[in-house]
């Protein structure tokens, strides 16, 4: 699983060039890089499963996360293309989007990014959780299971996806 990522959470002007770049080197060039080690391990043994951590980021996004949102859009699209790579060699790919996921990252946004919206690192939280359909944001657990069952037997007909794990957040 290629998991890495960052998130800076600033405005777009305010975005120096060496921050978009280390945004981009480890949630975008990282994902590559660990895809392109275990590719050829895969084509070999003609199977496996590769999962790669996107984000709901990847498929919409809001203020002051230019360079998180391009980075885990490049990780679908990479998705996609190894997973046509490797399904000849019955191999799958697949990313997974979770939506805010009460991670220690998370927690560190809010309270960056609350500050900019006038809201306290809680009261941002709460407010995303008010975004999403099922009212709550996403505790790790419910991520890995998704994760646990895309490297499943069960999920090997299932190549070249995105997987939102999001509460509904993407439909609302």
């Amino acid at each position: 699983m290629a998991s890495a990522g960052i998130y800076t959470g600033s405005p777009l002007v305010d975005v120096p060039q060496d921050q978009w770049q280390r945004t981009i080197d480890i949630n975008l060039t990282g994902v590559f890089l660990t895809n392109q080690v275990i590719a050829p391990i895969m084509m070999k043994q003609e199977s496996g499963s590769i999962i790669n951590l996107s984000s709901m980021a990847g498929k919409t996004s809001w203020p002051a996360s230019a360079e998180y949102s391009a980075s885990k859009s490049g990780v679908i699209g990479l998705t996609r293309s190894v997973a046509m790579e490797l399904a000849p060699y019955g191999a799958t790919v697949n990313a997974v989007c979770p939506g805010n996921t009460l991670t220690d990252m998370v927690r560190n946004v809010a309270v960056k990014v609350g500050a900019l919206d006038g809201l306290s690192g809680e009261g941002w939280l709460k407010q995303r959780a008010m975004d999403c359909p099922m009212k709550r944001l996403a505790e790790p657990w419910e991520i890995a299971g998704v994760i646990a069952f895309l490297a499943s037997e069960d999920s090997r007909y299932l190549t070249g996806q995105a997987i939102e794990v999001d509460g509904g957040l993407i439909m609302s």
